[in-house]
């Protein structure tokens, strides 16, 4: 049995995107002026990245629900732009609250910030999924014995890869040759033939399947892999302003809420923000379930994504993620004013 080879492709990037944002493409960042801000009731700095699993915040945002809901608070609402820096962002106090991927949301508390997770973003099995090429004669994961598969290696979608092999009977490590790649890459292996298989995420598994450059083989759901995007705030700026943030946390929902009746202006600035056809935001968003409350499965699912950083070895140890998991911010919202609460 051969051992498993990665070949880098865009390494630095790579693993520089998988760590800090670990889901979705990466922007350009546009920092606030506010860089090191210390906490004030008086302002609310959030960390926003254009991924799929945020598009009820970029429809909070659009409207101005979350400036609007904070007036009588005195409150100005700060926008971040973050990508790939938005651990750094909260770091170093220049975000109070963020939304981010299981990857960087548990790597950031094993790095030791002082980061608790206040809500579920999206649960988004559906969005990860084994692509290849759409004239490909793979049919299934059984298939991929023997070929090149290519991941962000750290990310979520490397977590998918393990799970759905070891769960059709193949081995990561000795079955099939895994190749790192930058996520917006996965067109370019597909056509070149540089790799056989590619496992990425939302929005761009419906964007290469929409254009006829893919075809799907396996998902999330197909292995237990949940996909889940916590919300994120900085412990003391959370703790010192628990209204501020169970007002975002409430006209998040109202996002949720808005998905299927939104106004053809905010659907194209939403779709924008996403590098995304205004025509398939419909379909991009329901590969998420957008819950907001903190399940248990959630619990268990950001604690397994502890567990596979730990085994490839970017994590150095394993802790218990329930600890850095505050339910009392979402459970004092009034979510059930705007969606249905299970």
């Amino acid at each position: 049995m051969k051992k498993n080879r990665i070949l880098s492709c865009l390494t630095a990037l790579a693993l520089g995107i998988t760590m800090l944002s670990g889901c979705g493409s990466s922007p350009e960042t546009k920092d606030s002026d506010n860089a090191g801000a210390k906490d004030s009731s008086s302002v609310i700095n959030i960390a926003i990245q254009p991924s799929a699993a945020f598009i009820p915040l970029y429809i909070a945002r659009e409207n101005g629900w979350i400036e609007e809901a904070l007036k009588e608070q005195g409150v100005e609402v700060i926008w971040n732009e973050s990508g790939p820096p938005m651990n750094e962002s909260l770091a170093s106090g220049s975000s109070d609250i963020g939304v981010m991927g299981d990857v960087p949301a548990v790597s950031s508390i094993a790095a030791g910030q002082k980061n608790e997770i206040i809500a579920t973003a999206a649960d988004g099995a559906k969005s990860y999924a084994m692509l290849v090429s759409a004239d490909s004669d793979i049919a299934s994961i059984t298939d991929l014995k023997g070929k090149k598969v290519g991941a962000t290696v750290g990310s979520t979608a490397h977590n998918l890869i393990d799970k759905i092999l070891s769960k059709n009977n193949l081995d990561i490590n000795s079955d099939i040759e895994l190749v790192n790649i930058a996520t917006g890459d996965a067109a370019t292996v597909l056509s070149t033939g540089a790799v056989d298989a590619v496992a990425i995420w939302e929005p761009n598994v419906t964007r290469l399947v929409a254009d006829g450059t893919a075809k799907i083989i396996g998902e999330g759901p197909d292995c237990g892999l949940l996909g889940v995007n916590p919300i994120v705030a900085r412990a003391e700026y959370a703790q010192n302003n628990p209204e501020v943030i169970r007002v975002i946390i409430e006209q998040y929902a109202r996002g949720v809420a808005a998905l299927d009746s939104l106004d053809e202006d905010i659907k194209k600035k939403v779709a924008d923000a996403l590098s995304l056809d205004p025509e398939l935001l419909a379909d991009v968003a329901a590969k998420y379930e957008y819950t907001v409350k903190i399940s248990d499965a959630d619990v268990e699912n950001l604690q397994d994504t502890i567990s596979f950083l730990v085994k490839i070895g970017n994590l150095d140890k394993e802790y218990e993620i329930k600890d850095y998991i505050k339910k009392d911010y979402v459970e004092s919202a009034d979510i059930a004013q705007y969606i249905d609460v299970k």
